[in-house]
């Protein structure tokens, strides 16, 4: 007889092979990394001794789950915002606490966390993109788990680079180091399409192909995504990937909900594989990939978490679930995706989406022994009916939690029985993980206490701090604008004419200032909008100074582009209150005795003010410089023939009464 290390006796033998064996009463022969035999329990007790027979009777045993995507580190980033929009949860909370926290440590102790929660629930492979990877794969195979995991490569700075080209020389040597791993598979994670440029999703390509590592990335997430890439390149988001040749290289692509049929096409014929994140997907509320339409078409799909912080949990149980009821209910046709294909998703076919099943994914002599064995006795599980062989799927999948597992097996090596984790000290990893919460929690609050703050959270605005100062007034018939355009002393440099757009967020707290989002529409000689550029603003409510009374000088404490949507803004500031202003502006840019000058001429259009006003304003950095361009500004007031009567020093919101 031959002698292996452990023998599981007596469970149900779900295979996920290609033929879906089941074998009652059956049983699995583990010696080293691989499984040697698969059969009846009296068959194989005729074949074999083993050093441990475990007894599953009364269980399932089946093949370890495959988490086909995920960013395990962030477990320590769970509920730390949620019930946001995608952009909002990432660019306004979780990108910041990334940029201040994220460190080798961060990625060790967030990896181990994950692989505590991952084997619990009965997961033995899965797939990674995130920052630091030598450091998940460090904790990743000290726990004893399988993962593909992939160095992110953004086109901006990263926790773990200042450039891509770090990023990528970062990748490249982990590819090198990690390549010959038993458990580890290196790969190359550009973050998305649009974090990165095509320059650089090409050179990823280039580095996945020549080192032969998979390339994970995310694709067609939101219809946000699929919106801007149509308006902004003319292609989906499936189409510009092909353009940019990325299915040279094995891809496997997370979530794709918004593709159609001809893309779904597309990435079956560039052999890319799928990662299905339903839960994610929902809260996010980013869509439901068209999953079923996506297995007619025979392109490998798998299941994943995502990672912690979007999800927020890391158990397949709840996802293979899901996936099968999302797609019943999409498609509305209860037959849609059965249990059967939902686990296949999350075992071989999940292996396969990996790119490593030919090692993994099913109970099969000379694959790796990964495998689980759970309870399926329990009470929510019972009774059974063996009328129908194929109801033990149903029985997994929609009646199966993740406490119902008792042992997980990875590369033969038994990583947790009896529910009691051998690989990870869970109680060391607990204490050390609500520690830095505490100061994450600290961090954030912080963050929260000031408009300028956040502003500065989300790496949008640089420090450009600029005073003004300016005169306003009523722009009535004695006011004679050719006198001061056409004055010896002045040089016109450029005439512009806008249509302007501001919405102003207001707070409790008035000494903070307000945010003013403003676009800015170019409007043509025949009337048409040219361009449209968009811009934030930190004002102050209180001015600096007055000169001559009726010239005042204003700090506007940080400008940028806008980046993001108003709407983005709207949900990232949550303000008390908010205010419209909509007008058209003529706008001079001129010399007046070699000082730059900007006249405008305003009407307001929304809410309605009568007439038209006139601004004339400088930007100033010093005191003796703002003293004298106050006096240039009272000097051209005289010229235009503006009376003291009809000067104003209010702002146009504060000329009418508020929403």
């Amino acid at each position: 007889m031959q002698h292996v290390d452990y023998l599981l006796n007596g469970g149900m033998v779900v295979t996920m092979n290609h033929q879906f064996d089941l074998i009652p009463d059956g049983a699995v022969a583990i010696q080293g990394t691989d499984i040697v035999a698969v059969g009846t329990r009296e068959a194989l007790a005729e074949q074999f001794t083993a050093d441990e027979v475990i007894d599953c009777t009364g269980k399932f045993v089946l093949p370890g789950l495959v988490n086909a995507h995920t960013h395990v580190p962030m477990t320590l980033l769970r509920g730390l915002a949620d019930d946001l929009r995608l952009d909002v949860w990432l660019l306004g909370y979780v990108m910041p606490a990334e940029r201040a926290f994220v460190t080798p440590e961060f990625c060790r102790l967030g990896t181990s966390l994950a692989c505590a929660e991952m084997i619990r629930s009965g997961i033995t492979s899965f797939a990674d993109m995130y920052y630091f990877e030598e450091e998940i794969a460090k904790s990743t195979s000290e726990a004893g788990m399988r993962g593909v995991l992939g160095q992110s490569i953004l086109k901006f700075p990263s926790p773990d680079a200042e450039t891509y080209e770090d990023s990528l020389s970062r990748t490249r040597h982990f590819i090198e180091n990690w390549k010959d791993h038993p458990l580890i598979t290196p790969a190359v994670a550009p973050h998305a399409p649009y974090s990165n440029t095509d320059e650089i999703l090409r050179e990823c390509v280039d580095l996945a192909v020549e080192t032969g590592a998979p390339l994970l990335i995310h694709l067609a997430e939101t219809k946000h995504e699929l919106e801007n890439s149509l308006e902004n390149i003319g292609m989906s988001v499936i189409q510009h990937m092909q353009s940019v040749d990325l299915f040279r290289a094995r891809v496997l692509a997370a979530h794709c909900v918004h593709i159609n049929q001809t893309e779904i096409r597309l990435l079956s014929q560039g052999e890319a594989t799928v990662a299905h994140c339903p839960t994610s997907n929902l809260k996010l509320a980013s869509g439901i990939a068209p999953v079923t339409q996506m297995l007619k078409s025979e392109l490998t799909v798998g299941i994943g978490t995502d990672g912690p912080a979007s999800n927020n949990d890391l158990d397949m149980f709840e996802e293979i679930r899901l996936a099968a009821i999302l797609a019943k209910t999409d498609a509305n046709d209860p037959t849609a995706l059965p249990a059967r294909q939902a686990l296949l998703m999350a075992t071989r076919q999940g292996a396969e989406a990996l790119f490593m099943g030919d090692i993994t994914g099913s109970l099969e002599v000379g694959k790796r022994a990964d495998l689980l064995v759970m309870e399926g006795q329990t009470l929510h599980s019972l009774p059974h009916f063996s009328r129908d062989p194929s109801a033990v799927y149903s029985q997994i999948v929609y009646a199966g939690h993740s406490a119902d597992v008792r042992h997980v097996f990875c590369n033969g090596k038994l990583l947790m029985r009896d529910r009691d984790l051998l690989t990870i000290d869970e109680d060391n990893l607990l204490q050390q993980a609500r520690a830095l919460a505490q100061e994450i929690d600290v961090f954030m609050k912080r963050r929260e206490e000031s408009l300028l703050s956040r502003l500065l959270a989300i790496g949008e605005l640089e420090r450009s701090e600029s005073f003004e100062v300016q005169a306003k007034a009523v722009f009535s018939d004695g006011v004679n604008l050719d006198a001061l355009l056409k004055h010896p002393e002045t040089q016109i440099i450029k005439t512009i004419h806008y249509k302007q757009y501001d919405t102003y967020f207001e707070i409790s707290d008035a000494d903070e200032g307000r945010v003013r989002y403003r676009e800015d529409a170019l409007i043509g000689a025949k009337g048409q909008v040219q361009s449209v550029r968009a811009r934030l603003t930190l004002t102050e409510t209180d001015r600096e100074r007055e000169f001559h009374s009726t010239i005042l000088l204003s700090r506007s404490r940080f400008i940028a582009e806008a980046t993001q949507s108003l709407r983005f803004y709207r949900e990232y500031f949550r303000p008390q209150s908010e205010r419209e202003l909509e007008k058209d502006r003529l706008r001079w840019h001129i010399h007046f005795r070699g000082e730059l000058f900007y006249i405008n001429v305003d009407r307001v259009i929304h809410p309605a003010l009568p007439g038209q006003y006139i601004e004339i304003k400088s930007r100033t950095w010093s005191a003796s410089d703002a003293e004298y361009k106050a006096d240039l500004i009272h000097e051209m007031l005289g010229i235009l023939g503006i009376q003291p009567q009809d000067m104003i020093t209010e702002g146009y919101l504060e000329m009418q009464p508020a929403n």
